[in-house]
């Protein structure tokens, strides 16, 4: 009898020990996906919101693939400004790790008033790399702009990570 509860003991221990290893191997995997970074070129004179954009890949293993991003804006003032579809026309269709590619949103101009009350997100959506037919999606933001740089530009919101 001791035998089998030892052997019964011993198989439970190999199953919670592959489960353990499968799950951080998936977490590893996971770890690695690229995901997308986004900077702020400065604000020119016009609009706060004719501004181009940077991502950056910041994976060190996989290309974002058939990236499309959109834009929107949220804030009292900015209620009646839908999402839009980014300029994306100088993002390749692959993006390689550590590259990066620059675009806009064509926003309907707006003042500055409506854009030192308003926050800016990112949303994008891409390939998953090896199984391209599955798509992920990345959340970026919240953007302000900060105009205590100079020139001011679009930087994160401060205490967001």
């Amino acid at each position: 009898m001791a035998t089998i509860g030892a052997q019964s003991f011993l198989w439970l221990a190999t199953v919670v020990a592959s489960v353990a290893a499968l799950a951080g191997a998936a977490f590893g995997i996971w770890s690695l996906r690229p995901l997308p970074a986004y900077s702020s070129e400065r604000v020119r004179v016009g609009s706060p919101f004719e501004v181009t954009f940077r991502i950056e890949n910041a994976s060190a293993w996989f290309p974002l693939s058939h990236l499309k991003i959109r834009c929107a804006l949220a804030g009292v003032d900015a209620s009646d400004m839908p999402p839009v579809e980014a300029d994306g026309s100088k993002i390749p269709a692959r993006l390689g790790p550590g590259e990066q590619a620059s675009f806009t949103c064509p926003f309907r101009a707006g003042d500055l008033d409506v854009a030192l009350r308003s926050e800016l997100y990112f949303r994008s959506e891409y390939d998953l790399p090896v199984l391209g037919s599955l798509r992920l999606s990345d959340n970026g933001g919240p953007f302000v702009l900060n105009t205590r740089l100079l020139p001011p530009r679009w930087t994160a919101k401060p205490g967001k990570d």
